[in-house]
């Protein structure tokens, strides 16, 4: 293997890791709107958490009703790690 492979590979495999610790951030979210003109969140799990515009206002209403509903529940509550 040529002197410029080993540094393209090494160059590649840092570049790589850099890309993995970026991903696996946590706490990094992003949203983007689909084709289909909701909006994503990604960053929470596997897939993105797709909801409606008024699906999502809805949600943000009862904010404080879920984080009540999660203190009350918390010991029967799964955290993902």
């Amino acid at each position: 293997m040529s002197e410029d492979m080993k540094a393209e590979l090494e160059r590649l495999r840092a570049e790589n890791e850099a890309l993995k610790n970026k991903k696996s951030g946590q706490g990094t979210l992003s949203m983007k709107v689909s084709e289909k003109g909701a909006l994503s969140v990604y960053g929470m799990g596997r897939f993105p958490v797709t909801l409606y515009k008024e699906q999502w206002l809805k949600l943000l209403g009862i904010a404080e009703e879920l984080n009540k509903f999660i203190a009350d529940n918390d010991s029967r509550l799964k955290t993902k790690d």
